[in-house]
């Protein structure tokens, strides 16, 4: 079991469902600003990267009462991460200001016990060498390192861009471990066409997160397995809520039980 840290900022987000209209902006935003290279078969489920993933929800209802919301999903950084106690070889941490859960791919050994771990599926085998089409290579960045076959990928909340910001701080003559509410956004923030993602500080009440976080339509996915992500998602609609915690309608939970040391 991982002893949970606490850090004088936590970086987080916060989703609002009733404004995400699922047009994967943010999808896409992601897989440029980290060098993932297009898949040789998309339609292949089990072999695709999607660091962020746009999930469709339905309430199951029949017309007129049908409703539908889109969920998208980057890796939740817990504050008590099950995929960092389970790396034999460390390649997974939680031990950096911000709270972000890092990845170190020179050390992974792709025996993906993270991934077994994870109960949000936010990690990823990297089965094939990154290959771009004729062309597309020049739409590489020189911000992300690729990353070769035989490893796991996550996101992470577009360090690069953290490290930027703090170096443009530094620059500055500003405070790089006290950054202002924009200085680092992620690309997925960034390119949402609507507002539906926020980032921040959830640890700064200035910061928009820090106040969105405590609202009573907010809630964490699958809150009760006591992982304690740092994503938050919104929603005014209630069997939306609901849906956050498997709810399958009866009061079950999708078969998922218990409490643990998830994230």
């Amino acid at each position: 079991m991982s002893v949970q840290r606490e850090f004088h900022t936590k970086w987080g987000m916060v989703i609002d469902l009733d404004k995400c209209t699922g047009c994967g902006a943010c999808m896409v935003a992601c897989q440029v600003e980290n060098n993932i290279a297009p898949t040789p078969d998309a339609s292949d489920m089990t072999r695709v990267l999607t660091w962020m993933l746009v999930y469709k929800l339905e309430n199951k209802q029949k017309f007129p009462n049908y409703d539908v919301a889109y969920l998208p999903r980057p890796c939740m950084q817990c504050e008590n991460p099950s995929c960092v106690p389970v790396c034999p070889v460390v390649a997974t941490t939680k031990d950096e200001e911000g709270g972000i859960v890092s990845q170190i791919y020179p050390r992974c050994i792709g025996c993906r016990y993270c991934m077994a771990a994870c109960p949000y599926h936010v990690r990823y085998f990297n089965w094939f060498d990154p290959q771009w089409p004729a062309g597309m290579e020049k739409t590489l960045t020189p911000f992300s390192s690729t990353r070769p076959r035989g490893v796991v990928e996550k996101c992470h909340f577009c360090h690069h861009r953290f490290m930027a910001a703090k170096e443009k701080a530094r620059a500055t003559g500003g405070e790089p471990m006290k950054l202002a509410e924009d200085a680092y956004i992620p690309a997925c923030v960034e390119a949402c066409p609507t507002g539906a993602l926020i980032f921040g500080n959830l640890k700064d009440p200035t910061h928009q997160v820090a106040k969105l976080s405590h609202s009573k339509n907010a809630k964490r996915l699958l809150e009760r397995l006591g992982g304690k992500p740092q994503v938050y998602y919104m929603s005014k609609r209630q069997w939306v809520l609901d849906m956050l915690d498997n709810d399958l309608g009866d009061g079950s939970h999708g078969g998922v039980t218990g409490g643990g040391n998830h994230g």
